[in-house]
């Protein structure tokens, strides 16, 4: 029964503000402090992948449009970012983490809630003092708070910070999935160039080799000839035509590649001009590796995982002390329901619990290891994307520095084949060789054709795991993180 003596609503009113206070003032966390590791890497980058040149724009705010200057790449791009499936679900885990967040939050705030209640009851005579059965009724109507556990030891407001680090870490990984989704469809469109490229390198061997095998085929038949240099021609010929097939089924299986990777269907016609290698980006600045930290978005959701670590142990330590939930109601109350509302029915129901758990069979004890073990674990993990970063862009510089003489050397391999065949093709004219090194020169060359174009578009794709390696692109103003933080970096609880 609601009780509705005023000196007593006054002194368990007291106490419910009090303990009202005392939530609102907050209480220190008692996860441990929030500390990033030091770098596990080198201060600078090996002296092989030493930037040769530094661009005015670092990567991170560097947008792909300014830095893909290929007009075909571009709209590639934005296309994939509009309807790629990963893309899209890594948006989708975002908002699932948002929703865990703001439920997580709504745990720190009292629930209010309005109730009617009405109940008819009947008590056997033997039940009651006049010996005869009684029916009673009992209506109330209230404005009721109900369990609301003041967060005296911060266990809700660590677990609150736990579910928040998560939504930045979980909103970085959408962002590393756009930065990786970029790459792919660059490297993408390179080897469908590259494959372009060289197709039309076969084609012209092709028309060449056929040209040749007519000369040769009407010179033995009026005898110039013996059938063993037809057949090296023919040999010759075969062997484009064997590579042209090859080249146009690679073709096709990485145009399906990128019209998947995209997301829609293209039409993805061959190109027959080749790219040109000097026009494709823009110059990066490619920094100290002490700046991935705020630019890789794996490593940022590495250290908000680690954040989200600490708060976690701080709720496990909060669950080792005494828990205080309030329940309480206000409203009327009547045994008969016209009369509910009538002066002097104002009731109220006040419900402090203490609770402290005494034996749990190690339940707490084995919680607090194993979010120690997990921030641990969160340790480790946060070295390891670090030194997995460091070794990314290391790589792409080696490469890109290391890929440019090839470059340079393939060309002049090229160079030395192309005389190499013409020679060997006046030596057999004038009867001075015979067809075989012939044979051996031409072939010769059209696999330096072919690895020319192959290293070339290699250095290109160099330039897109760079790109990638230092978080370009990654500031996007998309990020959802500003409608929960001011920054993804210091995010406010």
């Amino acid at each position: 029964m609601l009780c509705s003596r005023p000196s007593f609503f006054v002194t368990l009113g007291r106490l419910a503000s009090c303990a009202l206070a005392v939530a609102l003032a907050g209480c220190a966390s008692m996860a441990p402090p929030d500390s990033t590791p030091p770098l596990p890497v080198a201060d600078a980058w090996p002296a092989d992948a030493t930037p040769t040149a530094e661009g005015p724009v670092p990567a991170p705010a560097l947008g792909w449009p300014d830095y893909f200057a290929d007009p075909q790449l571009q709209r590639l791009i934005g296309t994939a970012l509009a309807n790629n499936r990963d893309l899209r679900l890594a948006v989708l885990q975002v908002e699932q983490a948002r929703a865990a967040y703001r439920i997580q939050r709504a745990d720190q705030f009292p629930g209010l809630g309005v109730g009617v209640e009405g109940a008819r009851s009947r008590v056997p005579g033997d039940l009651n003092v006049s010996g005869r059965p009684q029916v009673g009724s009992d209506y109330e109507a209230y404005v009721g708070l109900s369990n609301w556990e003041l967060d005296l030891w911060g266990r809700i407001r660590s677990l609150k910070q736990a579910a928040l680090q998560e939504f930045l870490a979980t909103s970085a990984a959408r962002r590393g999935v756009r930065v990786s989704l970029i790459a792919a469809v660059a490297n993408g469109y390179l080897s469908l160039r590259e494959l372009d490229e060289r197709v039309a390198l076969a084609e012209q061997t092709i028309a060449t080799r056929q040209e040749s095998f007519r000369i040769f085929s009407r010179r033995y038949e009026v005898g110039a000839i013996s059938r063993l240099e037809l057949a090296q021609v023919r040999t010759l010929l075969t062997q484009a035509q064997a590579l042209g097939a090859q080249l146009r089924q690679a073709r096709a299986f990485q145009a399906h590649a990128l019209v998947s990777l995209v997301g829609v269907p293209l039409d993805l016609a061959p190109r027959v001009t080749g790219f040109d290698d000097g026009a494709m980006f823009a110059e990066l600045q490619v920094g100290l590796p002490s700046q991935l930290l705020a630019s890789r978005p794996d490593i940022i959701a590495a250290e908000h995982r680690l954040r989200g670590s600490n708060a976690n142990i701080g709720a496990a330590r909060a669950a080792f002390f005494p828990s205080i939930a309030l329940t309480g109601s206000w409203g009327s109350a009547s045994s008969e329901l016209d009369g509910l509302f009538d002066s002097g029915s104002r009731a109220w129901r006040f419900l402090p619990v203490l609770s402290l758990p005494i034996f749990d069979g190690g339940r707490r004890s084995a919680n607090l290891d194993l979010a120690q073990v997990r921030r641990d674990a969160a340790v480790a993990d946060y070295e390891r994307t670090v030194q997995a970063a460091f070794r990314d862009v290391a790589d792409a510089l080696s490469a890109r520095q290391w890929l440019a003489e090839q470059v340079r050397f393939q060309r002049d391999t090229l160079d030395a084949q192309s005389d190499r065949a013409r020679l060997a093709k006046l030596r057999y004219d004038s009867g001075a060789a015979t067809y075989l090194e012939v044979l051996d020169a031409q072939r010769d060359l059209l696999s330096a054709q072919q690895q020319l174009v192959q290293v070339r578009r290699a250095l290109l794709s160099s330039q897109v795991s760079l790109y990638a390696a230092l978080g370009g692109g990654a500031a996007d103003p998309g990020s959802p993180v500003s409608a929960i933080a001011p920054t993804s970096r210091a995010p406010q609880p």
